[in-house]
This record gives C-alpha cells, sequence and structure tokens, in this order.
C-alpha cells in the first residue's frame, strides 16, 4: 500500500501544466471519491487507535505515528454519510492541509489517476453531500465525487478569521478601504474566509469559483477599456480548482498585456516549499499558505506599498 505514492518528484512536473493527479478511494459505499495526491503524505493500515474524551463526533480517536499524534477522521460520516467502524484491516489517509495533518478513515484506496483539470467540473448543486464537494469527473463511465476537505476540517475545527489589533492598526491599511481584489478559489468555506478578513480591512471582493470563470472575468473587464491595475488592488487564487488551475490561471493573465501588470497571490493549502518555487515558474508575485488572517494582511500591506 505504502508504493501507491511513489513517484512523488515525477507529479510536481504535472502543476502548471493544468494536470492533476488524484487518489481515488471508497467510504461506506460503492460511490468512488477522490482528494488531491498533493495533500497526501501517506496511505496505510490503521494503526493502533487510542479514543479520546468529548472528541468531535466525526473523529474516531488518535494514533501515534512515529512520534506525531494524528486525530483519525471518519469521512464517510463527516460528509452525511453513514460511519465506518474502525478495525485493525481499516485504512487511513494521512493529509497536510492548511499546516495540519490529519488521518481520515476510509473503506479502502482504488488507485491513482493523471488528470486534466479541463475533464474536472463544478458539482452539481443540491443538499446531502453535495455541498461537501469541490468537483467532479468521470473515470470508466463512473461519477468520482472530489471532496471538499476544507469544509470538512472547518466543521471540525473551525478557523478564526479576525486580524489582530495590532495590524489593524498600521496607517497603510487605510490605503484599501474601498479599493476591489479577486478572490478565486473552488472552496465555499475558503472564499468565506477571504471575504471576512478583507471586510476587516474595508476591501471590495468579487470572487470566482474556479480559475476559468475569474479569466473570463478579467477579460470582460479588460474589453470594456478598463485599466485592470487601476481597477484591483490585487487577485488572490487558489493553486488547485476545477477546468483552470491556478497556476495556469497566472500564466494566462502573464500573457495579456492587459492583465500581466496585476499582482497574483498563490493562497493554497499545499505545502509551501512546494510552491515557492512554482511561484517563480509561472510568474505569481507572492505565496501564502492558508489561512492565516495575520500574513494575508502583510501580503496586502506589501503590495500597498509597491504605490508609495
Amino acid at each position: 500500500m505504502a508504493g501507491i505514492l511513489d513517484s512523488v518528484d515525477q507529479r510536481t512536473q504535472l502543476v502548471g501544466e493544468n494536470r492533476l493527479e488524484i487518489l481515488m478511494f471508497r467510504l461506506a459505499g460503492r460511490q468512488l471519491f477522490a482528494i488531491n495526491v498533493f495533500k497526501v503524505q501517506e496511505v496505510l493500515q490503521l494503526p493502533k487507535l487510542t479514543l479520546m474524551p468529548q472528541r468531535h463526533p466525526h473523529v474516531c480517536g488518535v494514533v501515534n505515528l512515529r512520534g506525531q499524534t494524528l486525530p483519525v477522521i471518519d469521512l464517510s460520516q463527516a460528509i452525511g454519510m453513514r460511519p465506518i467502524t474502525p478495525s485493525e484491516n481499516s485504512t487511513i489517509i494521512v493529509t497536510e492541509y492548511n499546516r495540519s495533518v490529519q488521518a481520515f478513515l476510509v473503506g479502502g484506496v482504488d488507485r491513482i489517476l493523471n488528470l486534466n483539470w479541463e475533464s474536472i467540473l463544478p458539482p452539481p448543486g443540491g443538499a446531502g453531500r453535495q455541498h461537501y464537494l469541490t468537483a467532479i469527473t468521470k473515470v470508466d463511465e463512473q461519477i468520482v465525487e472530489i471532496i471538499d476537505v476544507e469544509k470538512v476540517l472547518s466543521e471540525i475545527a473551525p478557523m478564526s478569521t479576525k486580524v489582530s489589533d495590532e495590524k489593524l492598526a498600521d496607517p497603510l491599511l487605510a490605503k484599501a478601504v474601498g479599493r476591489e481584489v479577486l478572490l478565486v478559489d473552488d472552496s465555499t468555506v475558503a472564499l468565506n474566509q477571504l471575504r471576512e478578513t478583507m471586510s476587516q480591512l474595508g476591501l471590495r471582493t468579487h470572487s470566482a469559483s474556479d480559475g476559468l470563470k475569474a479569466l473570463q472575468l478579467l477579460k470582460k473587464w479588460a474589453d470594456t477599456g478598463e485599466v485592470m491595475t487601476d481597477k484591483l488592488l490585487m487577485i488572490f487564487t487558489d493553486a488547485e480548482m476545477p477546468e483552470m488551475d491556478g497556476y495556469r490561471l497566472t500564466t494566462e493573465i502573464r500573457n495579456d498585456p492587459r492583465l500581466k501588470d496585476l499582482y497574483v497571490v498563490l493562497h493554497t493549502s499545499l505545502s509551501g516549499s512546494f510552491n515557492e518555487a512554482m511561484v517563480k515558474k509561472v510568474g505569481c508575485d507572492n505565496f501564502l499558505s492558508k489561512f492565516q488572517p495575520d500574513k494575508l494582511v502583510d501580503v496586502i500591506r506589501e503590495r500597498l506599498q509597491l504605490d508609495e
């Protein structure tokens, strides 16, 4: 099972090419689900599970993995399906999101698949677990549902969007009031976090749920004759999104003379060291790991200083 995540170096070559690899798995039924391989540290058999008093209902317990204590989350129960009963034969997927590491209990791992982001589509509207999906795709005529892990984690351990009083006292931030920013993310949780933080600075926000929609919006504004650097203070974009990822979006922005000078920040839950290299490759102006309100303000401050 450990071999399923070999050749990570080869996978890094996919980024910036509008491609991704997904790890497919089942939960408490036959339906296939998936998450991005870049979020996955390892797949292994469930180690000894320790129960914790007053734990969240979706947390089965904790495991000790090489000296690190990790919560084990029943992903099936967390997205509204029937729970999975942990056993010594159970499988966990160890992931890193937003600078935190956790394990997800799953029914079993299927395989890894290499896809083009254009084949990843927004999820259909509806109730139930649809709210926990960022996208869907089709593999061998079967629908694969890609889970919004940020939403799952936010319900178990909500992140604060509050900017510290010390940061808000910075007089330079007065220049942000009334300015416009574009937020691009396929996670409704991530967009709401950004909006709540931006509102504390008096910034006006526009949003798009994927890179393609964002690019279409930017071109629409440019077609009306808007000077884009006057209209937008900056753009915050996620890395992985349906139809067009954040790396390709940045490349497209740099290739359009009307858009090329826009200030683009890669705002992602993917690992920092990897993305810092990608920022240089595709031409982003800055990089920020999710979700850190005070550091978000620092990045906005850096942008405002360019106007002085």
